[in-house]
């Protein structure tokens, strides 16, 4: 029957319009159903295939061209914007992961300074330590207050010598302008100089002074300062995980529990770690500053007694030898820099 279609079929025409559409014959209506028949049991056209033994073959007589063209051409290739958003959700993970243990973490240390504000959490203290550090923070503001006044100090005395100046030449216009007081006006005149180049030699010395108390007060103290606040921060973190520890020791003792006991004991020790260690730093730390303290101020003072004193007792020299004992360099007359004020 299948020879007898294939054979009527290749001897009609059919016509195709415009559209692709076949003209339909009135006479081939059993031939149609014979055709679809064979088409609904034939391949799919979908995909070219190799028949053997025409449409009524057996199943294994379509070969797929798949497998004749390479199974390189069905492999699947790795997309980018795949492996991009995998790459943004691992960090978009990791960032979260960062942020519930930073939460977790402030959480806990909130809950310890708030039961030590209202006296129902312990607190380890390490007696010497506060006292140091509480002797530290108050020489610090007895020493910012000194260095208040020395600033005050030498902007005053700046205007002194700036008025001394202007009035060396008033004196010294006067002098010339005025025949019959020209040697009144004269020594007036050499006099405010004098004290003019005197009170700048004084300006330097005070100046040091100035430059090495606040080195001192915001560089050495404050860099120390600064490693206590990271101890007293460990320390709160010390307390908090203790007693996070401690709630979880005097709870049942399931399955579930020992896990936490062990997570929470783990922490624990690393923030006690962290506590001793920078607990020794700050010990450390403050041994090193007192003894600097004392050598810097040492230095100091010596040279502000003794420049303030060869100052007001009219001896240049002396004032001048103090400032070469502690190499106070000035600078050199006219100069066109920034005065040491300005620089403040």
């Amino acid at each position: 029957m299948t020879d007898r279609l294939m054979s009527k079929a290749a001897t009609m025409e059919i016509p195709i319009h415009g559209n692709g559409d076949s003209r339909r014959l009135p006479e081939d209506d059993g031939l149609e159903q014979d055709l679809q028949q064979v088409m609904v049991s034939g391949p799919n056209l979908n995909e070219t295939s190799i028949v053997s033994g025409g449409y009524g073959g057996t199943a294994e007589g379509i070969i797929p061209t798949s497998s004749i063209k390479g199974a390189n051409l069905h492999q699947p290739h790795p997309n980018p914007a795949l492996t991009g958003e995998e790459a943004t959700r691992g960090i978009a993970v990791e960032k979260f992961d960062v942020v519930k243990k930073w939460g977790i973490n402030t959480y806990k240390c909130t809950k310890q300074l708030l039961s030590e504000r209202f006296g129902r959490g312990s607190r380890t203290v390490d007696l010497e330590l506060e006292t140091q550090i509480e002797l530290l923070r108050d020489t610090k503001r007895k020493y910012e207050c000194v260095l208040g006044l020395a600033r005050a100090l030498t902007s005053h005395f700046y205007s002194l010598v700036q008025t001394q100046h202007a009035l060396a030449d008033a004196f010294s216009d006067l002098s010339q302008k005025s025949p019959e007081l020209q040697e009144e006006f004269g020594y007036n005149a050499e006099t405010q100089k004098l004290l003019c180049k005197n009170g700048e030699t004084l300006l330097g010395a005070v100046n040091f002074f100035v430059s090495s108390i606040n080195t001192l007060v915001n560089k050495t103290m404050e860099d120390t300062l600064m490693t206590v606040k990271h101890y007293e921060t460990a320390r709160l973190e010390y307390d908090a995980y203790r007693t996070d520890l401690e709630e979880l020791n005097l709870g049942p003792r399931d399955a579930g529990t020992l896990c936490r006991l062990d997570a929470a004991q783990a922490n624990f020790q690393a923030h006690r770690l962290k506590y001793e260690k920078l607990r020794a730093d700050v010990a450390v730390k403050l041994k090193f500053l007192e003894e600097n303290k004392v050598k810097v101020m040492h230095k100091q003072l010596l040279l502000f007694h003794n420049a303030i004193s060869a100052y007001f007792a009219g001896n240049q020299q002396q004032l001048e030898q103090s400032l070469k004992q502690f190499s106070v360099k000035l600078k050199t007359p006219g100069a066109d820099k920034p005065s040491w004020l300005e620089e403040q």
